[in-house]
């Protein structure tokens, strides 16, 4: 089992207020209903939390500098640094030039194992999935279900998406391996009442078997303002 996960631009779990529209995703294809279900968690589901944290990986510099017969001592230091997690700076022994060299480091953010794991509260019958709460949750998940028959989403704001489908991402090069999933961007807002919901919720299947279920929102409930984002990972 890996211990990190990059994570695809597309998969970044961001909510951002005020954004409009949705991804352009393919539609849900048949038999999408069985393969929700069987992603979903079951009740007291063993799960992971998981914490998005910023890495930085060198993308064809090592063989460009090889190239141009940069100092390997220099070219050293750079991908110590980056081992270590230390942004690397220019140097000029790499016999490349600061734009170019810029132009080879990938900034990403990566999913790491935060050292908890928990059994999901979750209730579960023929109709959909409820999700409860726990201190580790921090409230995210609370009051979201899942209608297993159409698919939607919930929130306890008053809102509710329909999924969409998230595509194979399998290509040698991807840092993030995903098989399936599925992706509701949940928003809505009423001023009258002081509600108001932007959230993102991402339920993907990994080449490995795992699953990875995140949801990201910021939430406004009579006239209270809250942002929280929780990120777990279990295998069904």
């Amino acid at each position: 089992m890996k211990a990190a996960f990059f994570l695809l631009p597309l998969l970044l779990l961001s909510a951002t207020p005020g954004a409009q529209g949705s991804p352009a995703m393919p539609p849900l294809a048949s038999g999408w209903q069985a393969r929700l279900s069987s992603m979903l968690p079951g009740a007291g589901q063993p799960a992971d939390i998981m914490s998005r944290q910023p890495s930085i990986s060198v993308v064809d510099l090592q063989r460009r500098v090889v190239n141009v017969q940069g100092d390997p001592a220099a070219l050293n230091r750079v991908l110590s640094d980056v081992q270590s997690g230390v942004k690397p700076t220019y140097d000029k022994r790499l016999n490349i030039t600061p734009d170019e060299f810029a132009r080879y480091l990938v900034f990403q953010q990566v999913l790491k194992p935060a050292g908890r794991s928990i059994r999901l509260p979750v209730a579960r019958d023929a109709s959909r999935v409820s999700f409860g709460d726990t201190a580790d949750l921090r409230g995210v998940l609370k009051g979201v279900y899942i209608d297993l028959k159409t698919g939607e989403v919930h929130s306890p704001e008053g809102y509710s998406a329909r999924p969409v489908n998230v595509p194979p991402s399998l290509a040698p090069d991807s840092t993030l391996r995903v098989l399936n999933g599925f992706l509701w961007k949940v928003k809505g807002n009423d001023s009258r009442v002081g509600t108001g919901v932007n959230g993102t919720l991402n339920l993907l299947q990994l080449e490995d078997g795992q699953i990875i279920l995140s949801y990201k929102r910021t939430s406004m409930i009579r006239n209270v303002l809250n942002q929280g984002e929780i990120i777990l990972r279990y295998r069904r």
